[in-house]
């Protein structure tokens, strides 16, 4: 290293005066020499400025916003490992005081000081041990009468969420999936039914759809597997996939019954990170009881200096966001929980709204469930536009909002939509400037002359299939 080298190497060297800032970000190996920290940051900071900011991604449902007590907790637990409950034992009475908030937010019907629950990190580690808990709780049943125990399924629609896929992959669980239709846009309850046999570990309705933000009829499943089980004997339950809908439904419609109000509801999982309003890295799963939480779920260790049982897929796992979740609980309340997911429903009301009175475009739905929506060209239009809902994507990602458009699942995959999800963090002021954007990128592609790219895509494709459009 020459004098020049060590002299812009030195702490009094400005950071965009140093080396390093005039070498490309490291790739491939671990750099040889140190960076000074404040330089380091830079780069890494640096490196993320340019994407979309995370109060403008209206296409994840988890949180972006916190308060600064909040954030200041988390911060403060980054370095506590929640399983380390020698060392850590109030985080683990928080953790418990947690699951029994929302037990009993669920309406579970379990007695006693502690509720049957566990912490994952994030719905998807929750939504697995539910579906883990129900396979082995069939398993055990099948072995205890003699029968065959290599053939589960599971049955939901096809507007699931990719864990469940991954679980019956991992698991070797054949996935039954209702398809949707535009008739019957959540779960066919008839059809979820005529999918079950004695194999069927359980059926997963889902309340809030990833897809399009409606709640699967889950009392009117549980009615029809009342009537189910009766006839033929079996006990096939519920396993309620609420991601979404489980801090929704609890404070702006406590009276409609989803949960364990319903006799065949015996498990539930959630985002805590979601509307639970915490950031990335936490989720719930409560069960009825302790009852039907299989023994061969919950393991021992002794080497952290202290007998440890724990249930969950991850070991090691953050404390920071148990430590949130908790704090949101005291601070928030019913009452504050209900005003911010209130507000969040409105602005979504409020888009939704702006956006069906566009002539371009359709709403899926005319009743929102939870405050996220999805719209899809309106069909007249459609044939005639040279554009399609991709481009106002990347129109819109030009001005910091990330607004996806995809396809919907099996049997209406031809159907392309955009969803707008709303959460703690979004203003009607930033409502407002998202419908001006929105309604100025449509004014750019009306003007184009010739199809776009992804256009073009979709009229080949429809020629294929004997469509023709004509412009």
């Amino acid at each position: 290293m020459d004098s020049k080298d060590r002299k812009r190497n030195d702490s009094d060297t400005p950071i965009y005066g140093s080396r390093q800032m005039m070498e490309p970000a490291p790739s491939e190996y671990i750099p040889k020499h140190r960076t000074p920290a404040e330089t380091a940051y830079r780069i890494v900071k640096d490196e993320t400025f340019p994407q979309t900011q995370p109060r403008l991604n209206l296409a994840t449902f988890v949180t972006t916003y916190m308060d600064d007590y909040g954030t200041r907790l988390m911060n403060e637990a980054v370095g506590i490992n929640y399983i380390d409950e020698t060392e850590y034992p109030r985080v683990a009475v928080m953790c418990g005081r947690c699951i029994n908030m929302v037990a009993n937010m669920w309406n579970t019907p379990e007695k006693g000081e502690w509720k049957t629950g566990a912490v994952g990190i994030g719905s998807s580690e929750a939504c697995m041990l539910g579906g883990v808990a129900a396979w082995l709780r069939w398993r055990e049943k099948r072995k205890a009468q003699g029968k065959p125990y290599d053939k589960p399924n599971l049955v939901m629609s096809t507007a699931y969420q990719v864990v469940w896929e991954k679980f019956c992959q991992l698991w070797q669980i054949e996935m039954r999936t209702v398809p949707l239709s535009r008739s019957n846009p959540t779960l066919d309850i008839s059809k979820a039914i005529g999918m079950c046999d004695e194999n069927t570990i359980c059926i997963v309705p889902i309340a809030g759809v990833t897809w399009t933000g409606m709640n699967d009829d889950i009392e009117g499943l549980d009615k029809a597997l009342e009537e189910y089980n009766q006839k033929t004997g079996y006990d096939i339950p519920i396993h309620v996939d609420a991601a979404s809908g489980g801090f929704i439904l609890p404070f702006l419609d406590p009276e409609k019954k989803w949960d364990f109000r319903l006799k065949w509801v015996l498990s539930i999982s959630t985002s805590g990170h979601k509307y639970g309003l915490v950031y990335p890295g936490l989720g719930w799963i409560v069960w009825r009881d302790k009852t039907y939480l299989p023994a061969d779920m919950s393991f021992s260790v002794n080497y952290l200096g202290a007998n440890i049982t724990q249930v969950g897929l991850n070991f090691s796992r953050p404390a920071a966001q148990i430590l949130a979740q908790y704090y949101n609980f005291i601070h928030l309340g019913v009452e504050g929980y209900r005003e911010i997911h209130s507000n969040s429903m409105d602005i979504a009301k409020y888009c939704h709204q702006k956006i069906g009175n566009m002539p371009c475009f359709k709403n899926y739905t005319e009743k929102l469930d939870n405050p996220l929506f999805v719209w899809y060209m309106e069909p007249e239009y459609d044939k005639k536009a040279n554009w399609t809902l991709f481009d106002l994507q990347d129109k819109l990602m030009q001005s910091g909002w990330m607004v996806p458009a995809y396809t919907m699942p099996a049997a209406i995959e031809d159907m392309v939509v955009m969803r707008i999800v709303v959460r703690q963090g979004m203003s009607r002021d930033m409502a407002d400037m998202l419908i001006n954007d929105i309604k100025n990128a449509v004014a750019e592609l009306e003007k184009l002359q010739y199809p776009t790219a992804s256009r073009q895509a979709y009229l080949d494709s429809q020629k294929q299939k004997g469509h023709v459009f004509t412009h």
